[in-house]
Formats: structure tokens, C-alpha cells, sequence
């Protein structure tokens, strides 16, 4: 069966037709788009599919960065960090497509977590892996993903959350003061506030606020650019950058927190999986220790998250491969 794929965000659209023989999928054609650079979702599938023979198609599903809405009318999105909405009945309506499903982006990573292989993975912690146990997905990219996985039958089912939205929680005194800098410069607090590429901007500011670090001339200038989450980023990897590495430690602290938040919450004893855009760029800083330090500081609750296995993803198009996933299972 041929299937129609999608990995919708708001700096990216990765769109494949694939061949599916039940869940063993092969990539036919993909491409890359640029999403800021097209007015609407619609524009980008009608330009990938000029070239398609549209009736050959059987299925598609698009992994989306926004909350999914059902209605009678059918699934819709309003893309989190784009002015872009996507209805579900009008795409398959558009293009001839007889079964079409929208779901969460992290619904599609967590699809394709069970497509991965070893070389894909980075373990953190090895833990005791309890099979068919829930699973966690989570992800700092353009905003902060989080998801939850269940055993279903015969495979994972991912279930979509916003936890990415709920509100950050301080686990020391910086934290403290860094929470009360969020509710003076946006109003409110959010794991997506500090855990995203602009939370690491707006880490890195509340620091030099602070005066932690002086800001040298050449990342105050490089900050000025396209990117400026990449521009600390690369200060405190390649230049040993004060400021930017501080920023940069205390997003991981964070990071780690919220990892075992999540674990927490969903119990999640199948595994922890770090994914998203950043996690690959920084991955000398999620080995180090440092991450897994604030993942354990779980008070009498460290037996068991130090039990759970915990690893990095480093396969940027996990996302693609879920969708792929669940549109070959379209019935």
C-alpha cells in the first residue's frame, strides 16, 4: 500500500510517500520544506504531489505541531507556532486521498519510537526495562513536546498531551528566581518558557540580568541573527562562552527535572525518550552527567527513576517514520 507522510513544525515540513507491506515501510520519495516559507499546508502537499500519480495514494497522516481537534465535522489544527490551520476533511477531500488521519507531532515521534534502531539511541541510563510499560517522549525544539505511550495490543499507542504548556516548577533557588523573572517578562510559567530553542534565549537573558557572566561583544552580535538559540549554543560548545555555557547547564537541569516529571506522572517504566531538535546539538551536554543528575533528584522517589531506561534520539526524522507508521495502519 502506498502511503502519504508528513512531519509538520514550525521550521520544517519533511513530507515521504512510502511503499508499506503491514508495518515494514519503504521510503519512495521525500522532501523538505521550508514552513515559513508557504502560506498554507495545503500549498506544500499539492506542490510535493505534482509529480505523483494522486489515485496511487491509499492513506496519509501528518504529524502535527498543535493540538489536534475532533468535531463532527472531522480533525482540525491550528499549528502551534505558525499562522497556518489544517482541516483534515478538506485535505482528503482536496486530494482524492481515502483514508487521511491528523495527529500531534509527538503522537508521530511516539509512533516512530518502535522504528528506531540501536544507532539511532543514545543511552543515558540503562535501567530495568519493564516490557509493554508505559512509555515517555519528550522533546525541546521550536516549542517543548511531551508525550505518553501505551501498549495496545500489539504496538505502542501514543497518547497527545499540551504538558509542554503546563506550568514550570523551580527545583532550587535560581529556579526560584527564575520563575519569578517569567512571571515579570510574560505573565505566566511554562516548561515550553525555558525547555524550547526561545527558552534557552530567555534563559540566557534572565542570567545576564542577573550579571552571572559578563555577555561578550561576539555572541551579543551573533544573537542579532536569523537563530539566536543556535548562537548560544554554539558559544558554549565550540567557545567555552561564560554566560552562554550557564545558560546552557541551566537548561539541562531543567531539562532533566521535566524528564523525570514526566516519568513520574505517566509511569513511565518502558522507557524515557529525549527527542526534538536540540537534544542531538547538545549531546555532550545530556552524557556528561549533569542531566541525569536532575532527573534522580526525585527525593524517595530515586529508586525508582534511577530503574527506568532513559536515552537521547538522535534520529531527526523519528517524527517522518511514525507518521508513515500510522498511516500504513489506516484501515
Amino acid at each position: 500500500m502506498r502511503v502519504l507522510a508528513g512531519d509538520i513544525g514550525g521550521t520544517k515540513t519533511l513530507l515521504q510517500i512510502a511503499e508499506c507491506k503491514g508495518a515494514r515501510c519503504r521510503a519512495v520519495r521525500e522532501q523538505r520544506f521550508d514552513s515559513a516559507s508557504y502560506n498554507s499546508f495545503s500549498s506544500i502537499v499539492e506542490q510535493f504531489l505534482r509529480e505523483e500519480k494522486i489515485k496511487s495514494i491509499k492513506a496519509a497522516c501528518f504529524g502535527i505541531a498543535g493540538p489536534i481537534q475532533e468535531t463532527s465535522q472531522g480533525q482540525s489544527v491550528k499549528v502551534t507556532n505558525l499562522p497556518w490551520e489544517i482541516h483534515g476533511p478538506e485535505l482528503k477531500r482536496r486530494f482524492k486521498i481515502p483514508r487521511l488521519r491528523l495527529i500531534n507531532d509527538f503522537q508521530a515521534i511516539g509512533y516512530g519510537i518502535e522504528a528506531l534502531k540501536k544507532k539511532d539511541l543514545v543511552m543515558l541510563q540503562k535501567g530495568r526495562l519493564v516490557k509493554q510499560g508505559p512509555r515517555v517522549v519528550l522533546g525541546a525544539g521550536t516549542g517543548l513536546g511531551q508525550g505518553i505511550l501505551v501498549w495496545d495490543k500489539d504496538h505502542y499507542a501514543p497518547v497527545a498531551t499540551e504538558g509542554g504548556h503546563a506550568n514550570f516548577a523551580p527545583s532550587n533557588e535560581i529556579q526560584v528566581d527564575l520563575a519569578k523573572y517569567l512571571l515579570k517578562v510574560a505573565g505566566r510559567t511554562s516548561w515550553e518558557l525555558v525547555l524550547s530553542g526561545h527558552g534557552l534565549v530567555q534563559l540566557y537573558s534572565f542570567l545576564k540580568t542577573r550579571g552571572v557572566a559578563p555577555e561578550s561583544a561576539e555572541v551579543e552580535a551573533a544573537m542579532h541573527g536569523d537563530d539566536p538559540a543556535a548562537a548560544i549554543t554554539h558559544a558554549a560548545m565550540t567557545k567555552n562562552d561564560a554566560l552562554a555555557n550557564q545558560a546552557l547547564d541551566l537548561f539541562v537541569d531543567i531539562y532533566g527535572a521535566q524528564a523525570g516529571n514526566l516519568a513520574l506522572t505517566a509511569g513511565g517504566r518502558g522507557g524515557v525518550y529525549i527527542a526534538g531538535g536540540i537534544a542531538p546539538k547538545i549531546l555532550s551536554r545530556l552524557t556528561d552527567g549533569r542531566f541525569m543528575q536532575a532527573f534522580l533528584n526525585k527525593g524517595k522517589m530515586k529508586n525508582y527513576v534511577s530503574a527506568i531506561p532513559v536515552q537521547v534520539v538522535i534520529n531527526a526524522k523519528v517524527g517522518l517514520a511514525g507518521a508513515v507508521l500510522a498511516a500504513a495502519r489506516l484501515k
